[in-house]
């Protein structure tokens, strides 16, 4: 079967040397097509300046390495951690372990280190003949590929790199007061650490989350942290009216491609770039593929966002406490979150209200129509004093910062 392509002859201009963008530069490269790719930033990674992110390999049962090995990727390009284990913090300070015998996710750093999942993917592209343009300004207008970060804010993150002693681990705690409507996690790999507090209600005065973030796992783990950087981020959750619009294609981020309930996005950055690379080549129809294997997931992960909302500490411990009776039951950790993530009768049942309550309509620059989600205002519980350790973390910062410690975000209310 062959697909109408939007571009039959002449090069491809992609807009954005992200994962997506890079993705889908070496998808077309390989097939012999002229693609430039036009980063604004110097370099890819440079956003997110060594922060550790997951890879999740829970949204399919194919191990997403063999995946992007059928698609001519190679995973070896960059370093990655395998984890089958994790430490999961209840609200009530509680510690239980998912665990599964296979790959639960990777973590993977972000950046412009050699080793970073970011250039592994730009080295990938030379090597399949991609010219990328740092510093570029290309317009949206004249690029066939969208594969721009985020313009607004639905969320955001901050987070504290630091060296540890600690052998390599993860912990992923669900707490309503230190992560407002969302999820803090620690990262440890090869003596380096990150700990991050996720906040999808807007603060002022946000650097206090991260503050007692940091004052409890210093409680609960031996880590001897000595500070590097703070990081910090934001994402932008969208549902696009459509994927394809004015003949271009929009990939990633720029395609409202992520993962509404924990943040997980790289992987669908990745397949939505391959399938757009492959949908020019005539190979696939990109908005029946993005609508039939991506659309699904970001709308469950939406519903399930929706409900996590409104939950606050005592639905966390619901989902915990059933998270642990299910592995028990099933002896694999790994099947909750596949079921959380997938589509069923219930999720149906509340998407139109998830969609309602929770989303607005918005009509973009370009002219696309989506459903957005707001950052949403927030809660009298929100409010509360930090602990002394949590006061004396963010003095200890100051000091650091003061002689010369890097932050990667501004927060004027901190």
């Amino acid at each position: 079967m062959s697909y109408r392509s939007f571009v039959t002859e002449g090069p491809v201009h992609i807009l954005g040397a992200g994962l997506s963008g890079l993705s889908a530069a070496i998808i077309l490269a390989k097939s012999g097509v002229e693609v430039h790719v036009h980063e604004i930033r110097k370099d890819s990674g440079a956003r997110f300046d060594g922060d550790f992110q997951g890879l999740e390999n829970w949204t399919s049962r194919r191990d997403f390495f063999d995946e992007m090995r059928d698609w001519g990727l190679d995973p070896d390009e960059f370093k990655s951690d395998s984890f089958s284990i994790v430490d999961l913090a209840h609200p009530d300070d509680v510690i239980t372990n998912p665990i599964t015998d296979g790959v639960a996710f990777r973590v993977v750093e972000r950046g412009t280190d050699h080793h970073c999942i970011d250039q592994g993917f730009k080295r990938m592209a030379r090597a399949a003949g991609v010219e990328i343009h740092y510093g570029s300004k290309r317009s949206p207008e004249d690029c066939q590929i969208i594969a721009a970060g985020p313009k607004d804010s639905s969320a955001i993150a901050f987070g504290e790199v630091f060296h540890t002693d600690h052998p390599n681990h993860v912990t992923f705690q669900l707490n309503d007061k230190l992560a407002p409507g969302a999820y803090s996690y620690l990262i440890i790999i090869d003596g380096v650490g990150l700990i991050c507090t996720c906040l999808w209600r807007k603060q002022r005065k946000s650097s206090r989350y991260l503050n007692e973030t940091i004052a409890w796992y210093e409680e609960k783990y031996e880590l001897n942290r000595r500070p590097i950087k703070r990081v910090g981020g934001k994402g932008d959750f969208s549902i696009p009216e459509k994927y394809v619009h004015e003949g271009r294609y929009y990939v990633g981020e720029a395609g409202g491609l992520q993962d509404f309930m924990w943040g997980f996005g790289m992987r669908y950055a990745i397949t939505s770039g391959v399938l757009a690379g492959k949908a020019i080549l005539g190979e696939c129809d990109y908005e029946d593929e993005v609508k039939d294997r991506l659309l699904p997931l970001i709308k469950v992960s939406a519903t399930n966002r929706f409900l996590m909302n409104r939950i606050g500490d005592r639905g966390f411990k619901m989902v915990a406490n059933h998270w642990m009776r299910d592995q028990k039951r099933k002896g694999d950790g790994l099947e909750f979150m596949r079921w959380v993530y997938r589509p069923g009768f219930f999720r149906r049942m509340i998407w139109p209200i998830a969609r309602f309550g929770m989303l607005r309509n918005k009509v973009m620059g370009d002219g696309r129509r989506v459903l957005r989600m707001p950052f949403r205002g927030a809660l009298k519980r929100d409010v509360w004093e930090p602990s002394q350790r949590a006061s004396e973390i963010g003095e200890q910062w100051k000091a650091i910062q003061g002689g010369g410690g890097g932050v990667s975000f501004s927060d004027s209310d901190a």
